[in-house]
């Protein structure tokens, strides 16, 4: 059996180191796996990158134009959201030919357009669509927050400065619907809260909706020698670590703000920690968080290399992700693979991968107050080696690379009629 995975990048963002894990594991289970993409990072032979064009480029801005006049010259939301009016047509390539299955991932940003995708369920092969967000089942937006009009028809959209009734988000919501009746699809989220709000969406009313979370390699994501790890980094032997961190530190999104708030009540709550805690922060402007909280911060640039994520898990404690929009996060599942216990909000798959007090701990949403108890609690009052034992074992049970290949296997086996 032959499978196109199609992914916007090979490696960055979530999606894509999602996408790639896939495809690895599917190798590794007898599948002949190829991943297509616009952006490649690696020389991975079986990753296969579109030819570079000026024309990519051009497609990005028409996109971001497009919204950008639709949203009256305003920069709000600007890449919140996605139209799909611009693509490049895959049909006629190799690697789409000889493949028996369609696998598409994340495919915005001029990767795929709709016209585009309809192509591709025209020429009659079976098509698998893994939702890494919301945007396959909303008009135009990723995640749809608060607002449920993606569960009958699009409209007065939020993300746009001045919206109507038959705004951006109606006109390509009610494109998707059309496309969608083009042949069936089977969409897979990643964590059971997103299979949920994609089941009441109109757009995927009558198709097959599942969910099967992302799979990591537990080979090389476990625990390692902490302190080995720790010389390394250059990183304090025995200082109690919280790591911290996301793409741009300053991400919003990534709640950087009830992340310092939570330090500051923990250190005004326990003192004696401002000289026995430390904050490993990774990402872009990580040194920004050294004058915004009270603990001694160890900066550290963005990380890409698998091998030095493993190196920066194993030297922590305990990793925070106060995230207000999450799917089902790639970090929490490496740090967890690592034996380091993790906080989080109460958000999206997010509790789906933490059991509250069994393995991490589950903060209210928006409250950084529990969040500052979760940190407090994990470090000092729970079982720690417990808890470290129990992440490690939730995520072999539940996320390796073996389990996940398989239940992709089934729903290939399901759409062909055929055996692998």
């Amino acid at each position: 059996m032959r499978v196109l995975l199609i992914n916007t990048s090979e490696r960055i963002g979530g999606a894509a180191i999602a996408a790639s894990r896939l495809m690895e594991s599917l190798k590794n289970n007898g599948i002949k796996a190829k991943l297509l993409v616009r952006d490649k990072q690696t020389e991975q032979i079986s990753v296969v990158q579109l030819e570079r064009s000026w024309r990519n480029i051009v497609n990005f801005v028409w996109e971001r134009a497009i919204i950008w006049m639709a949203n009256w010259f305003k920069r709000n939301n600007l890449f919140a959201v996605d139209i799909a009016n611009t693509g490049t047509n895959i049909t006629s390539l190799p690697e789409f030919q000889q493949a028996d299955i369609i696998h598409l991932h994340w495919i915005n940003q001029g990767m795929l357009s709709l016209k585009d995708i309809r192509k591709i369920l025209q020429s009659g092969k079976p098509v698998v669509w893994t939702m890494h967000d919301m945007w396959p089942c909303t008009g135009i937006c990723h995640h749809a927050r608060e607002c449920t009009k993606y569960q009958n028809e699009c409209h007065e959209c939020p993300f746009l400065y001045k919206s109507g009734t038959k705004d951006l988000s109606y006109r390509t919501f009610r494109k998707k619907k059309k496309l969608y009746q083009t042949a069936p699809m089977t969409f897979v989220a990643c964590s059971r809260w997103l299979e949920g709000l994609a089941k009441k969406s109109a757009l995927l009313t009558g198709q097959t909706v599942t969910s099967i979370p992302n799979p990591i390699n537990t080979n090389l994501f476990k625990p390692r020698s902490k302190e080995e790890a720790r010389r390394k980094l250059n990183l304090p032997k025995e200082m109690p670590l919280i790591l911290f961190g996301s793409v741009k530190i300053k991400d919003e999104r990534k709640g950087i703000h009830y992340f310092i708030e939570a330090c500051n009540l923990l250190a005004a709550r326990c003192p004696e920690l401002k000289e026995t805690l430390g904050i490993v922060a990774f990402g872009h402007k990580s040194a920004y968080l050294e004058n915004q909280i009270p603990f001694r911060v160890y900066a550290l640039d963005y990380v890409s290399n698998e091998h030095d994520i493993v190196n920066i898990y194993n030297a922590v404690n305990l990793y925070a992700t106060p995230s207000l929009e999450e799917n089902l996060p790639n970090t929490i599942m490496e740090a967890m693979a690592c034996g380091v216990p993790c906080v989080g909000f109460n958000v999206g798959g997010i509790p789906e991968m933490i059991d509250h007090l069994h393995n991490g701990y589950v903060a209210q949403y928006k409250s950084a107050e529990d969040f500052a108890n979760g940190l407090h609690w994990t470090l000092i009052d729970s079982e720690y080696a417990i808890l470290s034992e129990q992440a490690v074992r939730k995520v072999v049970s539940s996320y390796s690379e073996r389990i996940i290949a398989k239940k992709y296997i089934d729903i290939y086996n399901k759409v062909t009629g055929t055996h692998a």
